[in-house]
């Protein structure tokens, strides 16, 4: 994971990202810093449900939205309500390293045979079910779908400043994703 970008300094969060609700985020989930008081939203996290993820930050400092593999498709309009009416001005896209979402076709018998244990599902409908959705929710790479991901989103909200991130479970840390030359800037002011 060479795309990954360490943050455990100040001086180690991007430029674009200083002084912005990203740069809070990071700075206080990474390098701990003192919590301000929030009164509102001032960033949208778009996150894994996974439940070995927990972020350092304030309340009332984020409205998040937890996904399978971070993957904001299927929510957008919870999206459109962050920045329209919750004016949030800065999106965080956090994926993380030993998702489920990637390379769901390995869990396939899995997923069937515990849909018919635990949830009392025909065997029919499982495999349905699996074979409908899985498709929709597979997100092949960690890294590669968060980018393209923040791509998509970008193209969307244009106005938004959106940061694609990992966080790493073997040592629940937040890090940037480089994006290399061609990351566009955006048009908000901050």
């Amino acid at each position: 994971m060479s795309n990954l970008i360490p943050v455990q300094r100040v001086e180690d969060i991007s430029l674009q990202y200083q002084s912005t609700p990203i740069g809070c985020l990071l700075a206080y989930h990474n390098l701990k810093h003192p919590f301000n008081a929030y009164t509102r939203a001032e960033l949208l996290v778009g996150m894994c449900m996974d439940h070995r993820k927990h972020l350092h930050i304030p309340d009332n400092f984020a409205y998040i939205i937890r996904t399978g593999g971070a993957n904001l498709r299927y929510s957008e309009f919870k999206v459109s309500y962050a920045i329209a009416v919750g004016g949030v001005s800065a999106i965080a896209l956090i994926g993380h390293t030993d998702c489920g979402m990637v390379n769901l076709a390995a869990r396939k018998s899995q997923f069937i045979e515990n849909l018919v244990g635990n949830a009392g599902w025909t065997q029919t409908q499982a495999e349905e079910h699996f074979i409908s959705f899985a498709p929709l929710f597979e997100i092949g790479n960690e890294v590669d779908f968060v980018l393209s991901e923040a791509k998509r989103l970008r193209h969307k909200y244009p106005k938004i400043l959106i940061a694609p991130m990992l966080y790493r479970v073997e040592d629940n840390h937040l890090y940037l994703l480089d994006e290399g030359e061609t990351r566009p800037s955006p048009t908000a002011q901050f």
